[in-house]
């Protein structure tokens, strides 16, 4: 069960501390002040909603979450203009806030909290898409002489937000206001954003994204066809075949990015499927847990109850009831 997050969370009975910003140069004191007056101005209510600018999404809340709100998080970068949050995937914890960028390079079943917000100061997030085409184009113009190597694999990145990276998340919003800017303006803003983002400290990272031949990018393949048939038994033998990879290699990269085996990620999708299947179409927990691929409802109901902490028709009854925010 994952809920509140503190110093040396314990999930799955192992402890995990919250990893802070990696160690980069880069601004001490970025401007969200003006991203933040951008994100007020929008008519939101507390939630998540995508804007007129295709793969930006804007976030608020006006209160702290009790617990843990599981989702599956695509590729993104994702910028707080005030507040603060907890993302734990697999038994990584990260936390991040106005002063702390986080990017998500390939989809992740994840576990988030609102750690700071208030009526008067609400949290406020904007998430942007990162699409792996665009990230290859623009690696070509940043790097015309070839991306420096790599060693570490990971999925998740935390670095201190930079100014002028916070600066066109700010012109980006304010796209929207203006007739016209949002269709034509917006999309340079967002090359902007991006050209910054593989210029700044953790930039060669993320430029893995774009590599047919990366760890990474074959991970993401991986990942991609998991997503795809969740559903449907699955050998890692064969998944690493569609990766063009050993299975002793496949296996160590899966886990290297993404902290969880390919199994343990196949499951955590199955559950959270079998969970929105139940709260959003009324199915029942036997005919919802079939739906994502269990053989044995009796299996389906302890890793159920292990992994959300009740089990299913007193998980569901306690959401249906629940007044909650979103995450």
């Amino acid at each position: 069960m994952q809920r509140g997050i503190l110093e040396g969370v314990r999930i799955n009975g192992k402890t995990a501390s919250p990893r802070r910003a990696d160690i980069f140069a880069g601004p001490k004191e970025p401007d969200t002040a003006r991203l933040a007056a951008a994100s007020l101005r929008m008519p939101l209510t507390n939630g998540s909603f995508e804007l007129r600018i295709p793969g930006l999404t804007a976030s608020r809340s006006s209160r702290t979450n009790a617990e843990c709100v599981h989702a599956l998080r695509l590729p993104s970068l994702c910028i707080i203009a005030q507040g603060a949050k907890t993302v734990i995937v697999g038994e990584e914890v990260y936390e991040y806030d106005a002063s702390r960028m986080i990017v998500f390079s390939v989809a992740l079943p994840v576990a988030a909290q609102v750690t700071q917000a208030s009526r008067s100061e609400p949290y406020l997030a904007l998430r942007l898409d990162l699409d792996p085409h665009k990230i290859a184009e623009l690696v070509l113009k940043v790097y015309p002489r070839g991306v420096p190597p790599v060693q570490e694999r990971s999925a998740v990145y935390v670095a201190p937000v930079d100014v002028s990276i916070v600066n066109a998340a700010t012109r980006l919003m304010e796209c929207l206001a203006q007739p016209g800017d949002a269709e034509l303006l917006a999309p340079l803003v967002v090359d902007e954003i991006l050209i910054r983002l593989l210029r700044s400290p953790i930039g060669v990272r993320v430029a893995q994204m774009g590599f047919a031949e990366s760890s990474l990018h074959r991970v993401a393949k991986a990942i991609s066809w998991l997503r795809a048939n969740f559903s449907q038994p699955i050998k890692v033998e064969d998944l690493a075949g569609l990766v063009h990879m050993s299975v002793s290699s496949f296996h160590e990269h899966f886990k290297s990015v993404t902290s969880m085996s390919p199994l343990q990620y196949q499951k955590v999708l199955r559950l959270q499927e079998a969970r929105r299947l139940m709260l959003s179409t009324m199915m029942d927990a036997g005919t919802a847990s079939q739906h994502v691929g269990y053989l044995s409802a009796s299996q389906f109901s302890r890793e159920y109850s292990r992994f959300y902490g009740s089990a299913p028709t007193k998980d569901i009854a306690r959401l249906r009831n629940d007044s909650r925010p979103w995450v």
